[in-house]
């Protein structure tokens, strides 16, 4: 959280360990300590989003994530995140589409093919979730897919080639 000044800088700090704890309640009261300035850093837009995830306030993340996006272009956070907003929301297209332009951007990151690959998965698309699965293999091998894809919801109607050896 650089270039945070104290007393947010321990806020923000203190919000993220809230959050690892898994309580919303506290991390709230410490973001609501945080000084104007410091609520637009990209650093507590990203656990502000944390935050609104665990509160499934699935719109006012879509928001958050929108700010990453436009204040922090070149982390790749801000995309997953208003994509990941947009599918909670059972707007799966529109997060698919949004994500496909962030891939560019960030060819080595796993998680935007991987979640590429659920929501082509949720929209039916097996044959693109499969292309998107073997890009995430290619990254980060089937070891990886596997220990994440095979507990994913979003993924289950290729749960038994995800298993096999089909997917590698």
């Amino acid at each position: 959280m650089e270039s945070l000044d104290y007393p947010d800088l321990h806020h923000a700090s203190a919000m993220e360990g809230w959050l690892d704890l898994d309580l919303p309640d506290e991390a709230l009261a410490e973001f609501d300590r945080l000084t104007a300035p410091a609520r637009k850093h990209p650093s507590v837009l990203e656990l502000q989003w944390r935050l609104q995830s665990i509160q499934k306030d699935w719109l006012a993340a879509v928001e958050t994530a929108q700010k990453v996006m436009e204040l922090a272009p070149w982390l790749p956070n801000g995309w997953i995140h208003r994509s990941f907003s947009l599918h909670e929301l059972r707007r799966t297209e529109e997060a698919l589409r949004n994500l496909l332009e962030a891939e560019p951007r960030f060819p080595t990151n796993s998680i935007i093919p991987y979640n590429l690959a659920c929501y082509a998965c949720q929209l039916g698309d097996l044959a693109l979730a499969r292309r998107w699965l073997r890009r995430v293999i290619d990254l980060k091998g089937i070891g990886h897919l596997r220990s994440n894809a095979l507990d994913d919801p979003d993924l289950a109607p290729l749960w038994a080639e995800i298993a096999s050896s089909d997917m590698a």
